[in-house]
């Protein structure tokens, strides 16, 4: 087997993973937790939207999370295969992922008559249309940050887990964009949310691609940096789906 198709050695500081990992997991739990009990005392659409919450949990964070990791060495080996540049791969898989994690999302907010409420009065997505929600609402915004990362990687050795958590934390702010409360509180499922749209793809990174050695600092400035760099794409992507197509920016049904 090629150098290059080796596996992708983890930094010393990945021992800290399992830990961070456990750590995200109480979190998502506690939060997820006080959310029941929460919509317990309230309405119907609160248990509806929290039902969803635990459904795109299952299908796409236990499910999706532990497919990933279990099926990582089989995974790179094909992408490694496909005869494009790991740029190019990088993106379009992780491009993959968001759509895969949306159309759980819709599904989800498609099945409101189902959890009791009528469509609209629960949700997780801001159209029950999956093509409305993903060309005009997120993963259009995400594509800007994926092929940020891929430059970002190019430039510096980041392991697949630091480009989970760092992508985590870009996701989580953009949702503080839209609600800093929910974002705040609910920051380990966001990072599991966002997060696993790249692990994987950042996993099949070829090993010598000429990238530095990261230090700590890099870490520190790493998702202000992917921003800056998204920005000349997320600026006229933003634009022509709210001032020139002008369509709605919140939710509609």
């Amino acid at each position: 087997m090629s150098e290059e198709r080796s596996a992708r050695a983890e930094p010393a500081g990945s021992s800290l993973a399992p830990r961070i990992i456990k750590l995200l997991i109480a979190g998502l739990i506690l939060s997820t937790g006080f959310l029941c009990l929460v919509a317990s005392q309230t309405g119907a659409p609160e248990v509806a939207t929290v039902k969803m919450v635990c459904g795109l949990i299952a299908l796409w964070i236990v499910l999706g999370g532990t497919l990933m990791h279990c099926f990582r060495d089989s995974v790179r080996q094909f992408i490694l295969d496909v005869p494009l540049d790991w740029r190019v791969k990088f993106t379009l898989f992780a491009t993959l992922l968001a759509l895969v994690e949306e159309a759980i999302a819709v599904l989800m907010t498609n099945l409101a008559p189902f959890l009791g409420v009528e469509k609209g009065e629960a949700y997780l997505t801001a159209s029950t249309n999956y093509l409305d929600v993903v060309l005009f609402h997120s993963v259009i915004v995400f594509v800007p940050l994926f092929i940020a990362w891929a430059v970002l990687l190019t430039r510096y050795d980041f392991s697949p887990f630091a480009v989970f958590i760092l992508f985590g934390i870009t996701g989580t702010l953009c949702e503080a964009i839209i609600n800093p409360a929910g974002a705040f509180f609910g920051i380990a499922h966001w990072i599991f949310i966002y997060g696993l749209m790249v692990y994987l793809p950042a996993y099949c990174l070829p090993r010598e691609r000429g990238a530095r050695v990261v230090r700590w600092y890099h870490y520190v400035f790493a998702v202000p940096a992917a921003f800056l760099i998204a920005l000349p794409l997320l600026v006229p992507i933003i634009y022509l789906i709210g001032h020139v197509l002008k369509h709605p920016s919140g939710a509609h049904f």
